[in-house]
């Protein structure tokens, strides 16, 4: 028995070998943990849990949205971040604080590079941007699509923040933290969808809100629910009974088509406006790049396409067949013109309208629809919501066709003929199509930029460009005899004399009310004896520059009305610098018909008027319900561009760091084109006595207050779409360029006694700033310094 005892079994032999095995296997894990420690490119690059149906290859980190059959639902879309690593998502003591940090621009959290894997192994996924079609739930939504709750309801994404703006939803108060330069602590819990926050404690967000289903927010109307867009399953792994059934018809439809890995199944509602986003990524210097990033985080990454990846076919055939599409088209006018130019192609109908944000440099067509001259900083949920309420009106499209002229002059002493086009670059305009001298600047542009394009990455220094191009050519007075060699037939009347008659050298036919970054050369739009301009009407206007005429053009000029029309002949005899919305070229002499084409769908920015009425007595609204006085009595404040751009996402700060200007009185239903007129009336009437030390500047823009979280300049080109009352709720705020920051050198009053409007400056005083009845009243008055400390950039 003993010798029995001292010879292993076979089972003894097995456990040793086990737990030889397990020992051996700690060890390599340890090491290799510590590996990853030291390569954080071998760290990030950690298989994803769902990545094992894709052959275990490594997945590389994506910074945009994968159509792809390898598309892995809650995927994180990284992109490099200047945020504190603090902000790290991997949280103490997971955080390796390796490699550089990332910043996903769909739920905003923020790691480092190293610390991606840990986010995958504790399941920390991003928001879901569609859903998976297998044999099980692919037939229960089919069984349920007359219920629309199924698809459009879905669950919150939850994401803990150490920092968060706004107020909490379920207390109402703000999320203060204290000593926020070194605490880590988790202050809120928010929605990546609905963008619902509440304070990190038990009191404002209770357990049972985790299963709760999220209603998309503000934006529920225009976003894209993750339930619309299905991925199909991989071609042959499943086959279904409905398939069967179908087979042969089924094999035509994929001849004729290729096969895509998804596919938009909408729910019909006369309630949702499904929002397309196309953005070029070039325009407006580095705006655009930025702007898709925010679009991500408000709506489905999945409704939000880059144009420089493919341009904008790939997004309108996918979703094609969803009724009461939007499209908000983020760029200059030529992205506008390509995107209705993919519409035509496609034969969407109906077509669906599209709303504008400027980035162009010209940006014509979205200043006729009131959308502006440029983006300034307007928060994107703002625009959002005008795409939404805007008006839908038409825009008239045009066909412009050329072919040779046989008799005309030969070009080949002036022009090689490499230089010389035979066909317009473009076949259909919606702005304006234009020869002669402005062409010719254009062409120059064009040609320039495309030798260095390196040199044309700012809107200012192409507009510069343009400037000095411009006065070359008046010097050198290259179209000076264009007129005679000319034919213009307008709707059969030939107006050749009258083109002679005024020595044009330059000849412009208009379709919208501005032109050449905004200015309107056809003047007064109800001139005497033509029918009203509008983009609309189905007739275009022919409009004559001489060189006085169009050099006054940007000082408020106009040009020679030829004449309204809806179908134009034109003969050139010689080979003219031509432009069609913006493209240039040098035509061979030809012959050219312009005919109506048809309209196209697009959106026009309302004029607001949803804010309460100022609170010039804020005593008596207690008693009384506010009414809106006939007249208001306002306090203008101005700001620095240097506080301004520390201080814009704090109120409360802003508003301490503000200098009164002075106090206005304005009607209530007065615009800010009325009211910048008042402000500069009080700006010039003292203007020797008052504002000697720091006077107002001539570039000085609106802010609005009270529409947003935080504040943001109104363009100029839209203030005549805000009242005085949509912009301010109390004090009215402007921003001065010139005016020095008052953040290191200002005493701010803590006292509880508020200035009276004596001791502000009015139109009609003759001192500065009278304040010494509040200084002889308060004789212990306290005084505290603010301190130029820049405070910690959000991760979002």
């Amino acid at each position: 028995m003993a010798e029995c005892a001292s010879i292993p079994s076979d089972s003894d032999n097995e456990e040793d070998l086990l737990d030889k095995l397990s020992n051996f296997s700690i060890k390599k894990q340890t090491s290799y943990r510590k590996a990853i420690s030291k390569n954080t490119q071998n760290h990030a690059n950690l298989l994803h849990p769902s990545h094992a149906e894709h052959g275990y290859r490594k997945r590389e980190l994506r910074s945009t949205v994968d159509w792809s059959e390898q598309a892995i639902n809650s995927e994180h879309m990284w992109v490099e971040t200047n945020a504190s690593g603090d902000y790290c998502y991997a949280m103490e003591p997971d955080c390796m604080k390796t490699g550089q940090r990332k910043k996903c621009v769909a739920c905003k959290i923020v790691a480092h590079q190293g610390c991606i894997a840990v986010l995958e192994k504790k399941n920390l996924r991003c928001k879901p941007t569609f859903r998976e079609a297998g044999v099980r739930n692919y037939r229960e939504e089919n069984s349920l699509t007359e219920c629309s709750n199924t698809q459009t309801f879905m669950r919150h994404h939850w994401v803990h923040r150490r920092r968060q703006e706004g107020k909490c939803k379920q207390c109402g108060k703000s999320f203060q933290q204290r000593f926020a330069f070194q605490s880590k602590e988790i202050i809120a819990i928010s929605c990546s969808w609905c963008k619902a926050a509440y304070h990190n404690k038990t009191s404002c967000f209770m357990m049972q809100q985790i299963e709760e289903q999220c209603s998309l927010g503000p934006h529920q109307s225009i976003i894209v629910p993750p339930s619309w867009i299905i991925k199909l399953p991989k071609k042959g792994s499943f086959k279904s009974s409905l398939r069967k059934k179908r087979r042969s018809s089924i094999k035509k439809k994929k001849a004729k088509e290729e096969h895509r890995p998804f596919i938009i199944k909408p729910i019909p509602s006369p309630l949702l406006k499904p929002l397309l986003v196309f953005i070029n990524p070039k325009s407006g210097g580095n705006q655009g790049a930025k702007l898709l990033h925010k679009f991500c985080w408000w709506l489905n990454p999945r409704q939000v396409f880059d144009l420089s990846q493919g341009g904008p076919r790939f997004g309108l055939e996918m979703y094609k067949k969803v009724p009461n599409l939007h499209i908000l088209a983020c760029g200059g006018d030529g992205t506008v013109g390509w995107i209705l130019s993919v519409i035509d192609s496609l034969g969407i109908h109906p077509a669906p309208p599209v709303a504008i944000m400027p980035l162009g440099t010209g940006n014509d067509l979205s200043r006729t629809l009131n959308w502006g001259g440029g983006y300034t900083d307007e928060p994107i949920s703002k625009i959002l919501n005008y795409v939404e309420e805007g008006q839908v009106v038409q825009l008239d499209r045009w066909d412009i066709q050329s072919c040779p002229y046989e008799d005309g002059e030969s070009d080949s002493i002036n022009n090689s003929e490499e230089s010389l086009s035979e066909k317009l670059p473009l076949d259909i305009f919606n702005n304006y199509f234009s020869l002669g001298a402005d062409a010719q600047v254009a062409l120059e542009f064009h040609e320039s930029r495309e030798a260095n394009p390196e040199k044309f990455n700012s809107r200012f220094w192409n507009k510069m460009f343009y400037a000095g191009a411009g006065g070359k050519d008046f010097l050198k007075r290259s179209c000076k005899n264009i007129a005679d060699s000319l034919q213009l037939i307008c709707d059969g009347k030939d107006y050749t004399s009258k083109v002679q008659e005024l020595k044009i050298i330059c000849l412009l036919f208009l379709n919208i009310p501005r032109y050449s970054s905004g200015t309107t050369p056809w003047g007064n739009p109800n001139a005497i004896g033509y029918d009203p301009q509008r983009h609309d009407d189905g007739q275009m206007e022919v409009i004559g520059f001489t060189y006085s005429s169009l050099a006054t053009l940007y000082m408020g000029g106009h040009g020679d009305r030829i004449c309204q029309c809806s179908h134009v002949k034109l003969i050139t005899k010689k080979s003219i610098a031509m432009q069609v919305d913006g493209e240039p070229c040098r035509l061979k002499s030809s012959v050219i018909q312009v005919k109506m084409r048809g309209q196209g769908n697009m959106i026009m920015k309302p004029k607001r008027r949803g804010s309460m009425p100022i609170a010039n007595d804020p005593e008596l609204a207690f008693f009384s319900p506010p009414s809106m006085p006939e007249r208001l009595r306002i306090q203008v404040s101005r700001i620095s561009m240097a506080d301004y751009e520390m201080l814009h996402y704090d109120k409360d700060k802003l508003r301490e760091a503000s200098v009164p200007l002075g106090l206005i009185v304005v009607d209530n239903n007065a615009d800010l084109e009325q009211v910048r007129q008042i402000i500069n009336k009080l700006h010039q009437s003292d203007s020797d006595e008052t504002f000697t030390v720091n006077k107002l500047s001539p570039k000085w823009c609106f802010l609005d207050s009270t529409t947003a979280e935080r504040f943001f300049r109104i363009d100029r080109a839209q203030e005549h779409l805000h009242y005085i009352t949509d912009i301010s709720s109390e004090d009215l705020y402007i921003l001065d360029p010139d005016l020095q920051s008052q953040r290191g050198n200002t005493l701010v009053s803590t006292s509880s006694e508020a200035f009276t409007p004596s001791d502000i400056v009015t139109p009609s005083s003759d001192k500065l700033c009278c304040v010494e009845n509040n200084f002889s009243k308060d004789k212990d008055l306290v005084f505290t310094f603010s301190m130029p400390v820049t405070p910690p950039k959000s991760p979002g």
